[in-house]
């Protein structure tokens, strides 16, 4: 389990991340999401020890990073795709391997299980960045690890990448692992996470199972009829918040079969009457319109 207590880093004036609390439970994929600018970056490499927080704590399973006694072990890491274009996907994993003082043939057997075995002797330099995400995913496994931190992993994969990911991040998960993994691709995340940490400015402002802030969302009926002035009349009166949206009668706070029988006693025709609820990605928009750095005009 990874536990993130108040972790906290400013550079200059600017507070990139303001003491941020969250835990990451193991069997459980945990998605970090937030807009650019948020602090996620920021807070994955300080979970890692690659940049110092001026205050809090990161620790797996009560023991902080820099004391594990074999981090490889504890923690597949990968940040970016990144690796030297000169040498061919199996040496770079050699080299890693060698540093984590782990034998050379788990190399072949991570380019195996991230589906790219037969380019293990072509150069990185050469590949596309799906396959460079592959590699970086092969990296992180070398040392069988009990948890996975991965940042945009999806990033540059086709369909069948992404798909593939998904599924084997799921897997992973529910071997026993612990996965906490950023990405930009909401809606697919929410596919296969299990919870959500939702961040922005830093400061975090959503940390709970991806069914609990879906059910947040504000559910709504749309419908459509020739007698919109009379059906709005109807609803307005009855205290029901009815909005015009388009060629539709957007409104809160009833249920369909409540508008559908209101419709009815009145002797209202409607042509469409559905149920509509945010998605989960509208949500998260809304949630994090705030904390953006950039928005468009």
């Amino acid at each position: 389990m990874i536990t993130v207590d108040a972790l906290t880093k400013t550079y200059g004036d600017r507070r990139a991340v303001d003491s941020l609390s969250f835990e990451v439970l193991p069997g459980r994929v945990t998605g970090f999401v937030g807009p650019n600018g948020s602090g996620k970056s920021t807070t994955m490499r300080m979970m890692v020890g690659l940049t110092r927080p001026d205050a809090g704590s990161v620790c797996y399973d009560g023991v902080p990073y820099h004391r594990l006694e074999r981090p490889v072990a504890s923690i597949g890491v990968a940040l970016d795709a990144s690796a030297h274009p000169g040498r061919t996907a199996r040496n770079h994993l050699r080299t890693l391997c060698a540093m984590s003082g782990l034998p050379a043939s788990r190399a072949d057997e991570v380019l195996a299980e991230v589906g790219i075995a037969t380019v293990a002797d072509k150069r990185v330099g050469g590949f596309s960045l799906g396959m460079r995400q592959r590699l970086a995913l092969a990296g992180a496994l070398l040392g069988k690890p009990e948890t996975l931190l991965l940042d945009e992993p999806a990033n540059g994969l086709d369909p069948d990448g992404i798909r593939w990911l998904r599924a084997y991040l799921r897997s992973y998960a529910d071997r026993g692992g612990a996965v906490f993994v950023s990405s930009h691709l909401i809606t697919e995340l929410s596919l296969f996470a299990d919870d959500l940490v939702v961040i922005g400015g830093g400061r975090l402002l959503a940390n709970a199972p991806v069914h609990q802030i879906a059910d947040t969302a504000e559910r709504t009926v749309l419908v459509e009829t020739t007698q919109r002035d009379e059906l709005i009349d109807l609803l307005n009166k009855r205290g029901l918040g009815a909005t015009e949206t388009g060629s539709r009668i957007s409104i809160t706070g009833a249920s369909r079969s409540a508008v559908a029988q209101l419709a009815l006693d009145h002797q209202i025709r409607l042509d469409e009457l559905v149920d509509h609820q945010a998605s989960l990605e509208d949500l998260l928009v809304d949630l994090t319109s705030n904390a953006a750095e950039f928005t468009s005009a």
